[in-house]
């Protein structure tokens, strides 16, 4: 944003995307078009591959791997300028991650946002090591994991005065599924699910009881912010997808969930 404004951030998260394995030769991806995504994510979530790689998770720890275990990410976060990420001007970031040893939601912004930090909000522990760090909250080397399990995301940064009064919550979780999860995957995926957007459901009920306060005059206005709460999503194409596409980058369904995003905001613009 801060050096190519719109444009420039599209293109490098379509950077981004790539280098996390995104990027689909044309024919590859018009052979994979007639299937859709749904069709494409059950057969990720049957191959043999996936399967056997569902089974050694959860046998095995991340930790087993000794000195050969390597984080993918990190020599692609490793490319990020954090010269410009973490500057004054642009917008306002905030990333989460969840403190191991408490269970404490921790918020790095600023110049505490590292590689270190950005692994730390994406480290689910059934598929990596802790992301282990100095804190400057505690004063000691601590152990992170990913930050959904305690904000997903945390709101209470953007209830500052400078910020807007608007929040946009964009949820790549649908809230509901109508179908009973009957595998161990369907199963752990719903467990996960429900974790993940209680963080965010208990927020969006404390926003709404301030809200109410202001409303009928207990709270004085000025006292709380005003805020009000908008959300972007796309929960049909989220229930047709299969656990397997949290795990197994594919370029078709990635680029699937960015369409589907752009479609997502033009018509919550509209």
């Amino acid at each position: 944003m801060i050096k190519g404004g719109r444009e420039g951030a599209r293109e490098n998260l379509n950077w981004l995307w790539g280098q996390i394995g995104a990027s689909q030769t044309e024919p590859l991806h018009q052979w994979l078009t007639p299937f859709g995504p749904a069709g494409v994510s059950n057969a990720i979530g049957a191959s043999l591959p996936y399967l056997m790689g569902e089974a050694f998770s959860r046998l095995v720890s991340p930790y087993s791997y000794g000195p050969f275990y390597n984080n993918p990410l990190r020599a692609i976060v490793d490319q990020f300028d954090f010269a410009s990420i973490c500057a004054d001007e642009g917008p306002a970031l905030f990333i989460n991650a969840t403190r191991v040893r408490n269970g404490k939601l921790r918020v790095f912004r600023a110049e505490e946002v590292t590689t270190d930090a950005i692994l730390a909000s994406a480290c689910l522990p059934t598929m990596f090591q802790a992301v282990e760090m100095f804190d400057s909250e505690t004063g000691q080397t601590e152990a992170f994991w990913d930050g959904g399990y305690t904000g997903n995301p945390a709101l209470f940064p953007l209830f500052d005065g400078t910020l807007p009064e608007d929040i946009v919550v964009i949820k790549i979780n649908p809230l509901e599924r109508a179908e009973l999860p009957k595998t161990p995957q369907q199963i752990q995926n719903s467990l996960n699910e429900i974790s993940f957007n209680s963080s965010l459901l208990r927020e969006m009920r404390a926003i709404d009881f301030v809200q109410r306060l202001l409303e009928d005059g207990t709270l004085k206005p000025g006292r709380m912010s005003q805020v009000f709460t908008h959300m972007i999503a796309d929960d049909a194409l989220m229930n047709d997808l299969s656990i397997a596409t949290k795990s197994v980058p594919n370029g078709y369904i990635i680029e699937t969930l960015r369409d589907a995003g752009v479609k997502a905001a033009q018509a919550f613009l509209d």
